[in-house]
């Protein structure tokens, strides 16, 4: 069904790039926030979006075109850091609920004892603590942040500092500069 859309010479990219990203990446990466992002995955899911871009421009097979120029026409981000983006913004919510709220105590919640034969090694927790610590944080400075509503999550080179904590991006690509909120 989308294929014909893309096909058409009528419409013009800038309407196909939204109907792409209403229609496809919305319904591609619902409930991507509570998921164990492992490079698999990622892979799998940059190469469907890529697919889907590369016909959208019309991009066969004997052209080559690198994912850096289609991103850039497209004016889309690599799945990573939309990922990313979805995530923390989603932890910000979750940490500005009442502290007595479930869904903010199961967000903190550390599973005690042995890991029994199956469970996994990384957790989504421990994915999002290791991203944490990366960046210097812990979780009582991220309740703090999400009260501020002043943290934003890391995203590669097209991050510009502002401040300590507040950082302002360029989220379509376009020239002017958003600043994103969790």
């Amino acid at each position: 069904m989308m294929r014909s859309i893309w096909k058409a010479r009528n419409i013009t990219l800038k309407t196909k790039i939204r109907l792409f990203n209403s229609n496809v990446k919305t319904i591609l990466l619902y409930g991507a926030e509570s998921w164990k992002t492992t490079k698999n995955l990622l892979q799998k899911l940059q190469v469907f979006i890529n697919y889907c871009l590369r016909h959208i421009l019309n991009i066969r097979w004997p052209e080559k075109i690198s994912n850096q120029d289609l991103w850039e026409k497209t004016n889309q981000s690599p799945v990573e850091e939309e990922l990313k983006k979805r995530k923390w913004r989603r932890i910000g919510h979750t940490l500005r609920k009442p502290k007595n709220n479930i869904t903010r105590q199961a967000l903190q919640w550390n599973l005690q004892g042995k890991r029994s034969s199956g469970r996994p090694r990384y957790t989504w927790r421990r994915n999002v603590a290791a991203e944490m610590e990366k960046e210097g944080y812990k979780w009582h400075d991220l309740e703090r942040l999400a009260k501020d509503r002043t943290y934003a999550p890391p995203r590669g080179n097209r991050i510009n500092q502002v401040s300590n904590k507040v950082l302002e991006f360029d989220i379509w690509g376009a020239n002017k500069t958003n600043r994103y909120i969790c």
